[in-house]
């Protein structure tokens, strides 16, 4: 019982201290905020921005509902239908990628907001769609900083 004790702790321990890095194609902001609030202030930039919350998901509610603590940890899929039609007709497999994701992950000093840039995550579709999702992934960028720094700030 004290080995199965000693590695849930630990793994807990590692969970806890982990943290969301800076990595290619990535936006990382790291905030003085509580978890809940950056998740509620992500919502309502995004709403703000007119773009939609379309998914959410995270683990910390049901491993709370399990009986483990772990820290906040929320993916919210954020998309607009003008920019999926517009999408779609040029690239049907880059659909894959709708909606860009945010991610809200809790730390001891805040919560911190990251996303990977919507150019970023369209570029592997870039040649079979060509230039037009090229400048519709760049507006997604503006879009989706306005969003974050809005959130974030």
């Amino acid at each position: 019982m004290r080995a199965v004790l000693i590695v849930v702790l630990s793994i807990w321990a590692s969970v806890a201290q982990a943290d969301v890095t800076a990595r290619e194609g990535w936006v990382v902001m790291k905030t003085t905020k509580s978890y809940g609030q950056l998740v509620d202030d992500v919502k309502a930039a995004v709403k703000a921005n007119k773009m939609g919350v379309v998914t959410q998901a995270g683990p910390t509610a049901a491993a709370k509902a399990r009986g483990i603590t772990i820290p906040g940890n929320r993916v919210i899929g954020v998309f607009n239908n003008k920019f999926a039609v517009r999408i779609l007709a040029l690239s049907t497999a880059a659909m894959i990628e709708a909606p860009v994701r945010m991610y809200v992950t809790e730390a001891d000093s805040g919560a911190t907001l990251s996303y990977k840039t919507p150019s970023f995550v369209f570029a592997p579709y870039l040649d079979e769609a060509g230039p037009d999702l090229s400048v519709a992934a760049k507006e997604l960028d503006a879009i989706f900083k306005a969003i974050a720094e809005a959130a974030a700030g």
